[in-house]
């Protein structure tokens, strides 16, 4: 609400007149190079749009605050979870993954749920989607799979045959994939969704002892996705829907809320566990590691200006506090380099000190110059360390513990190697024991009208390779995505005699 006049200026904070008309000899003549405030918009217009995420691109966002609810001091020290009733101040930012900034909210895509928990040791931000699994598990493929998921470089349209052809050719995105084709693949808001930190991280106690961690956010909410159809048609309706949604929710006080909840693996149990605990693909089962309640997120105010929190916000997971730590998890790795990288290129070097990415409590280092440095830039003190004239000191207290490696030797490891190439069993899990019959009736026509899409010479050889996983995953499956896609069945196991890796 705009209740004070302000005196028009340059950015310079100069006052001028002429805001409409631009100097000119004579009113029909030729425009002055002297009009600087042309300048000045026209330039400024230009550079309006900074470079988009190249994942992630469109997405929405709201401050709010996070509560402690249970005591989970036994295994972490971070200052935030220290007592119940303790509360720290939030941003959360939710996206779709593959399409650009301009694409629909109801696109069938994984959701980003990014948090960023403003903490008197730094900000700690908890980078993840609303599904528990990825597509991959070494971030050495990372940009091999999104191409796929972005523009036909030859067509500019997207191609169901890129994505298809690359997923049959890496079985480790089934679990990822499945999930996808449920409906759970288009929410119906960002409010209707659970949120997952996805990876493996690590809690560190009081004592120096570590424990192996997965966080889970639950929507209070409850869960609600749209069907295929009605996810098209608001794609023509509403492309912009789940944007509108949460802030029209906030503006009505209707505040949405997650519980945050943890698994906890003792640090010994990863050496003997039946998969990888640190598999981005993989799944800790909750009948082996139970939900454990932390706390409760609320979101309660929307950004007064949508560029300067949202489009702005920075996350990294290497941004993380003392009490919390990484883990061998290898897509986490590789996101620890790629991710502050991304806003370096995108926001400049000084991205942190933009007001959404600013740490609220006192930040000391010795980081100067660059790109938009907006503070007084360390001022006239020393811009090294050590050094004689100021007081700035290492806390010995926030040293980690050491992390215990389990080999000496430096190699190129196959990711898929013998005893980390089941693929097939989770997914199976999921289709047979997690979903009912409309669900699973719901992700076998969403699958079949995904896979119809798939075009050009090599179609029959991807559609028969995708069906052999899916016969691994679950005969039924299978059989039902062969029927829908009029391939008879024996020209599907002809298909999967001729993978024999996969029979």
């Amino acid at each position: 609400m705009y209740t004070t006049k302000k005196k028009l200026t340059s950015a310079a904070g100069i006052p001028y007149v002429e805001h409409e008309n631009s100097m000119t000899v004579g009113p029909r003549g030729p425009i002055l190079l002297q009009d600087y405030i042309l300048h000045e918009k026209m330039t400024h217009f230009n550079r309006e749009r900074i470079p988009e995420r190249v994942v992630h691109a469109k997405g929405t966002g709201a401050f709010g605050k996070f509560t402690v609810t249970q005591d989970v001091t036994e295994y972490t020290r971070a200052k935030l979870f220290s007592r119940i009733g303790r509360e720290t101040s939030v941003f959360v930012r939710f996206s779709t993954v593959g399409g650009e900034k301009g694409s629909a909210d109801s696109e069938r895509d994984p959701r980003g749920f990014a948090v960023k928990f403003y903490t008197e040791d730094g900000n700690w931000d908890l980078t993840g989607n609303n599904t528990p699994v990825f597509f991959i598990k070494d971030p050495k493929k990372f940009s091999d799979f999104i191409h796929t998921q972005k523009r036909d470089p030859r067509t500019n349209c997207k191609s169901p045959a890129m994505m298809w052809d690359f997923w049959s050719l890496n079985p480790e995105s089934l679990h990822q994939v499945l999930i996808l084709m449920s409906d759970r693949g288009t929410p119906l808001t960002y409010r209707h969704m659970h949120g997952f930190g996805s990876h493996t991280y690590s809690f560190i106690n009081d004592k120096d002892e570590r424990f192996w961690v997965k966080f889970h956010f639950i929507t209070k909410q409850g869960i609600l996705n749209f069907r295929n159809e009605d996810a098209i048609e608001m794609k023509g309706k509403d492309p912009d829907h789940a944007q509108r949604d949460l802030v029209d929710a906030i503006g009505r006080k209707e505040y949405p809320k997650w519980t945050l909840k943890i698994q906890v693996m003792p640090e010994k149990d990863a050496k003997t566990y039946r998969w990888n605990p640190f598999d981005l693909t993989k799944v800790w089962p909750h009948k082996d590691y139970p939900l454990i309640e932390v706390g409760e997120m609320e979101l309660n105010i929307i950004p007064d200006n949508y560029f300067r929190d949202v489009e702005q916000a920075a996350f990294a997971p290497a941004n993380v506090v003392d009490g919390i730590s990484y883990s061998p998890d290898k897509m986490l790795q590789g996101r620890l380099l790629s991710y502050p990288d991304a806003q370096r290129y995108r926001l400049g070097v000084n991205f942190e000190q933009i007001p959404v990415n600013q740490c609220p409590f006192a930040v000391h280092n010795y980081h100067r110059d660059g790109q938009m440095r907006v503070d007084e830039n360390g001022g006239s003190a020393a811009n090294y360390y050590p050094n004689s004239f100021d007081d700035t000191f290492i806390d010995p207290s926030y040293k980690q513990p050491p992390m215990e490696m389990e080999s000496l030797v430096a190699d190129w490891f196959d990711r898929n190697e013998k005893g980390e190439d089941d693929h097939y069993t989770q997914p199976g899990i999921l289709f047979r024991e997690v979903m009912n019959e409309v669900e699973k009736k719901a992700t076998i026509l969403n699958i079949v009208e995904a896979m119809k899409g798939i075009s050009g010479n090599k179609r029959s050889t991807i559609i028969n390779r995708q069906l052999c996983h899916w016969f691994r995953v679950d005969e039924q499956l299978g059989m039902e995505v062969a029927k829908g896609l009029g391939v008879e069945i024996g020209e599907a196991i002809a298909g999967l005699r001729h993978h024999p890796e996969m029979a």
